[in-house]
């Protein structure tokens, strides 16, 4: 583990630095408050940090204050170093929010039993950070696509709408839907229409751009968030997304099922429109694509593209 050992006194910073090497740690010097500091202001930070109470540039106590205060930085495990040995040294030490303390002069075995320490609390904390990261991910991805869920496909399109709405750009969002996916379920069950919606998902990714958003709307449904794209840009790649999809069947057990989608368009020029019409839009414009025969792409009426659609895509 990286451990950064702060101290004016150089003789005592060597002395740390070969008991800390000595017990395998990769160590980092500082000789005075400033650089030390410096070195936490890195990223990623060293986890565990010895600090001289009084030091140059910034004692161990201000800098302490200062972690506690950096809520972006992971946890650091702090080590006081001082000769004050009362109580009411202790408490100020605590109150900055240092987590041990170690008084001058200090055995070796000591060091390293209090670093010890140090090293399970933040194997525990790295573990609950790993936990807390593992459900915000759960929390905002679909568990049949792998997509994300309606909830975060929304916030991603209230956000670039925003964003929109401040850069003078346009946004894009495309209302995708698999046609007769009920004859496929009730044709071949639902785990095929399980096996056919991750399918469809892993497809229509493959044909998106890294800047693109795609979220499972809601059962069969799917939506795209285009970040600044006009209403050509929009058909374009949703003609391409439609494409990648029919192109092959989706093989599901021995059968090979023939998949298409509609696709309806809209865009919210400049950010002008709300999420929640935009996407009204584009739905709209879905139920026309299903109306007109499915399997194609038909742009919101109140759009006006500048160039030919593909050969399959309709504007209504």
């Amino acid at each position: 583990m990286k451990i950064l050992a702060a101290d004016d006194d150089r003789i005592l910073l060597r002395v740390l630095e070969a008991a800390l090497t000595a017990a395998g740690h990769e160590v980092v010097l500082a000789h005075d408050g400033n650089e030390a500091m410096a070195a936490l202001a890195c990223a990623p930070p060293p986890r565990i940090t010895i600090l001289d109470w009084n030091m140059p540039g910034r004692d161990g106590v201000e800098i302490c204050r200062w972690l506690r205060s950096r809520s972006e930085a992971g946890y650091v495990y702090v080590i006081l170093l001082t000769s004050r040995g009362e109580t009411v040294d202790r408490v100020t030490g605590l109150d900055s929010g240092a987590d041990d303390f170690i008084v001058k002069p200090f055995h070796r075995d000591e060091l390293q039993a209090r670093v010890r320490s140090g090293e399970r609390l933040i194997a525990t904390q790295s573990a609950l950070e790993e936990a807390h990261a593992q459900l915000r991910e759960q929390a905002a991805h679909d568990s049949l696509t792998g997509l994300l869920n309606r909830g975060a496909i929304l916030s991603h399109l209230e956000r670039d709408i925003a964003r929109a709405r401040r850069d003078g750009r346009s946004v894009a969002t495309v209302m995708a839907d698999i046609d007769h996916f009920k004859q496929i379920n009730d044709g071949f069950g639902h785990p095929a229409g399980d096996a056919v919606l991750r399918e469809t998902a892993r497809r229509m990714s493959s044909a998106l751009r890294t800047s693109d958003a795609l979220g499972r709307y809601g059962g069969e449904e799917f939506l795209v968030v285009l970040s600044a794209t006009d209403d050509d840009g929009a058909m374009r790649v949703a003609e391409r997304i439609r494409q990648s999809i029919c192109q092959q069947p989706i093989g599901v057990g021995t059968a090979e099922l023939e998949v298409t989608c509609s696709f309806g368009v809209a865009v919210s020029h400049k950010g002008s429109t709300t999420a929640e019409a935009v996407i009204s839009a584009a739905d709209a414009a879905l139920y026309s694509a299903k109306r007109a025969g499915r399997n194609r792409v038909v742009l919101a009426p109140d759009s006006t593209p500048r160039v030919a659609p593909a050969v399959v895509s309709e504007r209504p």
